[in-house]
């Protein structure tokens, strides 16, 4: 265990490793995340993996929040559903407020790999460790047509809210846009692992800072200005694989519906 974690970390680790090592049904606890990649601190979560025995199992998922609530603190939990991982229960504790995952998994998981975690406790740490280094690991990055085929979808959707004036919505969109597409793409530019714009800032992957112009305010003219952003900042990006065959009519048909969207003098344009 890194010397270097913060107390408030260090202390729930220890005590969800005893927890673990309690209780037969678990094979082995390991953790990654920022963990293992580093910049772990004050604000960071954790996110641990349960290796629950292949017969337990249907007892630890009836269960898991029983688990949770047993090492102390646990303030509010829910299950990961929303973002395709049924086995994840996200967790926040405190105080201090610390936000923890535990994702409960089998030793046949260890096969298919997203990242080298580290092994904190395993009942046959030797017999864990040739598992983990036997099976493959591949961070799920995706392919530049998966982006292609979205990102004109998405951005027209924040578009025609645009014209109807709903900016709150708009705004949201350009947020998630930044998120699924132009972090991924900035990381994929650097040769990094495609991972939303989690550090962007910290590993200095905007350099030429175009990403702050697509974060609007709530005015239709700021709006419509950080969607044109997010189309130059994409295309930009996107020119990173010139192999892709690009969507026909983009970005021109959305430019001209942009400027429809608005007024010259910075209104929305009225619903018909």
């Amino acid at each position: 265990m890194p010397s270097t974690l913060p107390k408030v970390h260090t202390e729930f680790l220890v005590r969800t490793r005893d927890a673990v090592a309690s209780d037969e049904r678990f094979i082995a606890l390991l953790i990654g995340g920022s963990y293992i990649h580093g910049g772990l601190d004050e604000q960071s979560d954790l996110d641990f993996v349960i290796i629950v025995e292949d017969d337990s199992y249907a007892d630890v998922m009836a269960s898991r929040m029983r688990f949770a609530e047993a090492l102390g603190g646990l303030l509010s939990a829910f299950t990961g559903e929303h973002v395709g991982e049924p086995r994840l229960l996200i967790c926040l504790y405190g105080p201090p407020l610390l936000h923890v995952d535990f994702k409960f998994t089998l030793a046949s998981d260890l096969d298919r790999q997203i990242e080298r975690r580290t092994v904190l406790f395993a009942r046959d740490p030797a017999a864990i460790e040739q598992r983990m280094q036997a099976g493959s690991v591949a961070w799920p990055n995706l392919p530049s047509e998966w982006f292609e085929a979205r990102a004109w979808v998405w951005l027209h959707y924040a578009a025609t809210k645009l014209a109807r004036g709903e900016l709150y919505e708009a705004i949201g969109m350009l947020g998630f846009f930044r998120e699924q597409v132009l972090g991924p793409l900035l990381y994929r530019r650097t040769g990094r692992d495609q991972r939303g714009v989690r550090r962007l800032e910290a590993l200095g992957l905007d350099t030429s800072d175009k990403m702050a112009a697509t974060v609007a305010r709530h005015e239709a003219a700021s709006v419509a200005d950080a969607i044109k952003a997010s189309i130059d900042c994409y295309l930009d990006l996107r020119a990173d694989d010139p192999m892709l065959k690009p969507t026909r009519g983009m970005p021109e048909l959305l430019y001209d519906f942009i400027d429809r969207a608005v007024l010259p003098s910075g209104g929305a344009a009225p619903r018909e």
